[in-house]
């Protein structure tokens, strides 16, 4: 009866009553979106779009389904426009001119790919899900999903986001997607089959410790000592034999325990010391990372992700430093 009497006064053009209407959903669309898009700007852009779409169409909707279905199926269709429009960030150079980089295993194309705050993602991955999810929502946040799914063609994206993360149902997804079920079907399989080829199953790799637990504090702890110190050994010690490392929007990308401790080893012999501070993105350990200086002053000058397997570190990624504000991070520290 109250959604009834807000739904009333919001189409009699009432902003607060739609504000209070949509707000519940707001945060979980966020991450949907940036699911679709992995751009924490672009799918903050795209949920502006759809909020303002929904505002303007709430006199279309006509309660056959429930208000947070209609949401999910204007914030998909939005997002589907973004990617077919998108003009992603471009790629950069490498930005340590001090450091002479080897040569790469391989230039990434995912250089639009950004990180997304834990902060943002209370109450948001914690919501009501459909029969059919398949995946936990805490790994369908994790980078290395969203690194996996960003390759999937537009409409196979949105059709495992919906299916196999949020767990609704073939007739609905047709429906949001003025799609047949037969198609969404197929859409369906091709997307989970090309997943699984970019995925190693889950059972070949051991799982991440739990988040704050003993065993995640002591392995990033070792993590901040070897890297601050530049103990190569120390931080390699720590490494898988297959640890990844990427950093968009540079799209070099480093496969391999040897390469990357040719990566690293180029890295600490330029005399180059950051001090971390610590945070969370996308449910794994990160951090800011600041250069120190000769004045004192320490520079932001990235923000690293850290994803974990066992008591080791398989995968190191370092984004550029616009994003620190984002996770509350300042951008510089001063000097002590």
């Amino acid at each position: 009866m109250v959604a009834t009497d807000l739904i009333a006064r919001a189409r009699a053009g009432d902003g607060e009553a739609f504000r209070e209407l949509t707000e519940p959903y707001r945060r979980e669309l966020q991450v949907h979106c940036y699911r679709m898009l992995g751009s924490l700007q672009d799918a903050e852009d795209a949920l502006q779009d759809a909020l303002l779409a929904a505002w303007q169409g709430l006199g279309g909707f006509e309660g056959r389904a429930s208000l947070r279905t209609w949401l999910y199926r204007i914030a998909t269709n939005r997002c589907l426009n973004a990617r077919r429009s998108a003009s992603r960030r471009p790629a950069r150079a490498w930005d340590m001119p001090e450091v002479e980089p080897p040569e790469p295993t391989r230039l990434g194309d995912l250089v639009w790919l950004e990180p997304f705050p834990d902060a943002l993602l209370e109450g948001a991955i914690d919501v009501p899900l459909g029969p059919e999810a398949r995946y936990e929502q805490t790994e369908a946040i994790s980078l290395a999903f969203v690194t996996a799914i960003q390759v999937l063609p537009p409409r196979q994206l949105a059709v495992l986001i919906l299916r196999d993360v949020l767990g609704f149902r073939a007739n609905e997804v047709a429906d949001m997607l003025d799609s047949t079920v037969e198609s969404v079907n197929s859409a369906l399989k091709r997307a989970r089959a090309s997943l699984q080829r970019r995925q190693p199953p889950t059972d070949e790799r051991q799982r991440a410790p739990a988040p704050d637990s003993t065993s995640e504090q002591a392995l990033v702890a070792a993590f901040v000592r070897a890297y601050e110190s530049g103990d190569l050994d120390a931080l390699v010690a720590l490494l898988t034999d297959d640890i990844h490392v990427s950093m968009p929007p540079i799209p070099l990308e480093y496969h391999g325990r040897d390469v990357v401790a040719h990566l690293f080893a180029s890295i600490f012999g330029s005399g180059r010391r950051v001090d971390l501070v610590p945070t969370r993105a996308n449910g794994q350990p990160a951090f800011g990372a600041y250069l120190r200086a000769s004045t004192g002053i320490r520079r932001g000058t990235g923000l690293f992700v850290l994803t974990l397997t066992g008591d080791r570190i398989c995968a190191f990624t370092r984004f550029d430093n616009s994003v620190l504000p984002w996770f509350g991070l300042p951008r510089s520290l001063p000097s002590r």
